[in-house]
């Protein structure tokens, strides 16, 4: 047993509206792929990172679907795998159905990641694009690690702790509430892939910038990729116009060359489960620049 301490979603800081989640992805399945623009970028960098995986799955799962995008592409580089589009917003699964063609076809299941309606080694690949800070990363790899047959590959990103750093900067001049999302850590998540009994994660950094001429408009995109603020701790009810033009004037001092930055910052992991059923030893946790996944990338593109 690993003795690094569990970082749950349930503690302070962590604590998220599951309910409140769910109901920001199903009335943002429509307006999602037009303003997910560092999601998709992240997306195709993910799959990518597939290229260096010698692996043929039988049983593909995308977690956290979304509106299918990855699906579709997973079933185009894996045609002859069962892929399954996963979410727990069904919205978001209704969308990811016209994502399909009649010889690119995959399954769509509505159920939360932390509980999936799967068979104990039943997949090859688990596919999960920018869902982690939505979920108890604990709960979640351990259902991936259960559910990936021995030798089967877990490919994820999620966002690190600088992602909105100017927003919640800008916030934290008005008052002490939570106004923006708490992520994880890289070196957190990490800790999480061991205690869940993964074989060498690899993980890494890196980080996007986008910029706005307002902060009303980075909002607006929140809201359309199912941004709202989450937290069981954020302040309930609407934000008096005072206290949001105050926050707006705290946010123009990061405006550069007329715009106003939003930083993300992505971790990228990935992990295997173990060829037998015994847990990797708690030292077996291995990070690599993302300057040497890139280098990677580009030789086997010249093979």
């Amino acid at each position: 047993m690993s003795d690094i301490p569990p970082v749950r979603v349930e503690a302070d800081g962590y604590a998220l509206d599951i309910a409140w989640v769910r109901r920001s992805f199903d009335r943002a399945a429509r307006t999602y792929d037009e303003a997910a623009v560092v999601q998709a970028e992240v997306r195709q960098l993910l799959l990518e990172r597939l290229d260096l995986a010698a692996i043929e799955p039988r049983v593909v799962i995308d977690a956290g679907a979304g509106t299918g995008r990855a699906s579709r592409a997973l079933k185009r580089r894996y045609p002859a795998a069962h892929v399954i589009a996963l979410d727990s917003a069904l919205g978001m699964l209704r969308a990811a159905a016209r994502q399909q063609t009649w010889f690119r076809r995959f399954g769509r299941v509505c159920a939360d990641a932390a509980r999936l309606p799967l068979a104990d080694e039943s997949a090859d690949l688990v596919f999960c694009n920018c869902m982690l800070l939505w979920s108890d990363p604990d709960a979640v790899f351990a259902e991936f690690r259960r559910v990936l047959a021995p030798r089967g590959l877990l490919c994820f990103t999620s966002f690190g702790p600088d992602t909105l750093r100017e927003l919640r900067e800008a916030w934290a001049q008005v008052d002490a509430h939570s106004h923006v999302l708490r992520f994880i850590d890289m070196h957190d998540l990490g800790d999480a892939l061991v205690r869940a009994g993964f074989a060498a994660p690899v993980l890494d950094v890196d980080h996007f910038t986008l910029s706005y001429s307002d902060v009303r408009r980075l909002a607006a995109d929140l809201k359309a990729v199912g941004g709202r603020n989450a937290a069981a701790g954020r302040l309930k009810g609407l934000t008096g116009p005072r206290r949001y033009a105050a926050m707006e004037a705290a946010y123009e001092l990061h405006r550069l060359e007329g715009r106003l930055p939003a930083t993300f910052e992505v971790v990228f992991g990935q992990a295997w489960a173990p060829a037998t059923a015994a847990a990797p030893a708690a030292g077996q946790e291995r990070r690599v620049s993302l300057e040497q996944v890139r280098r990677e990338l580009q030789r086997s593109r010249g093979s």
